[in-house]
């Protein structure tokens, strides 16, 4: 079982100090950012990349929302008050674990990781109202025809339920973005290759630096084909070829999505992530995530055990289905014709 971790406080300071190698737009909020020790210098791996290995857990950030809220409009940072109360939202939260330790009760506390909220005011920051941009026709009638166990009661086929109900993936962008829980991602580098690999549904990404092309278009994959170069110490990512239907977006993604990546050492034990997504089968316009990553190398990674036995599809059609109806009133009768023969308790 996966219990939660409390993530410590981000390290805040008024001031940003902007390495020569980061994008030129500024960061949503320099408060999320410390100042880098005097002198610091982007460290390099033995056959002389920018050194990004490690372990970046994103359980800090879940107190930070994927849209902005929609009246505050056009604005990146939370004012002082408007912060203060969402720190004290997160810290309750935080606590839900030590509260349900002192009532004997296993609940949602031991399973969220909650973090304290991030300064900016959401992960998307481009449109400028940092919400999704507007659906085409397209997007809007796949996005109404899309199933999963978030928006269906009655399961009666394998399509009722999506990738992630069925444990294959989370997609892009959601795989780099924060869930419930399980919000690992772990770093690693070898020459001309980068694999990046997250511990919910534990899919890796990996990152090709030797130039190659990409496949042709009916190779796909669930988290697409990655092609990667630097600029300075930032590490760029091209993504396409994905598969249709996968993403964890406002709507299910096209073949046709890309997603352009910047990773960027800022401090010793922080990087600026920052990724732009288009879809002009499903999108009006493209839209960017820009947040702060954190290393951690005290995080370890749990075992994902989505659903053991792989029963649980199963299980979710004979309960729900009206196919299954006459078995389940069956059983119903036959459990009650029991309980009448052998009296309260099992008593004759």
């Amino acid at each position: 079982m996966k219990f939660s971790r409390i993530a410590a406080a981000l390290a805040a300071s008024l001031l940003f100090l902007t390495p020569p190698a980061l994008a030129a737009d500024p960061v949503p909020s320099a408060r999320d950012y410390p100042v880098p020790p005097a002198g610091w210098q982007v460290p390099r791996t033995e056959w002389g990349d920018p050194d990004l290995r490690g372990m970046w857990p994103l359980d800090y950030l879940a107190a930070t929302p994927r849209e902005r809220p929609a009246e505050i409009g056009v604005r990146r940072e939370w004012t002082e008050a408007e912060y203060q109360e969402r720190l004290g939202q997160a810290e309750q939260r935080i606590g839900l674990e030590a509260a349900q330790d002192k009532l004997g009760i296993l609940g949602m506390g031991h399973w969220r990781e909650d973090g304290l909220p991030l300064w900016q005011t959401s992960m998307i920051v481009e449109p400028a109202n940092g919400r999704y941009p507007e659906l085409t026709e397209e997007g809007r009638r796949a996005a109404a025809a899309a199933k999963s166990s978030w928006n269906t009661e009655v399961f009666d086929k394998i399509s009722d339920f999506g990738p992630w109900d069925r444990c294959l993936s989370r997609g892009m962008p959601g795989s780099m973005l924060t869930g419930a829980y399980n919000m690992g991602i772990r770093v690693m580098q070898s020459p001309g290759l980068v694999v990046i690999a997250t511990e919910m549904v534990h899919e890796s990404r990996r990152v090709y630096l030797d130039g190659r092309a990409a496949p042709p278009p009916e190779v796909t994959d669930y988290l697409g084909y990655s092609r990667g170069h630097w600029e300075g110490d930032t590490l760029v990512i091209e993504t396409t070829n994905f598969t249709p239907g996968i993403g964890n977006g406002p709507t299910p993604n096209s073949g046709q999505m890309k997603v352009t990546e910047r990773i960027t050492p800022v401090g010793p034990n922080q990087m600026r992530y920052e990724a732009w997504v288009e879809d002009p089968v499903m999108l009006t316009e493209p839209y960017k995530i820009d947040i702060p990553w954190q290393r951690n190398p005290n995080y370890e990674f749990f075992e994902y055990a989505c659903h053991e036995g792989n029963v649980q599809i199963r299980g979710y059609i004979t309960s729900t289905s009206p196919r299954f109806e006459a078995l389940r009133q069956a059983r119903f009768d036959a459990e009650g014709q029991g309980e009448q023969a052998s009296g309260p308790g099992g008593a004759p």
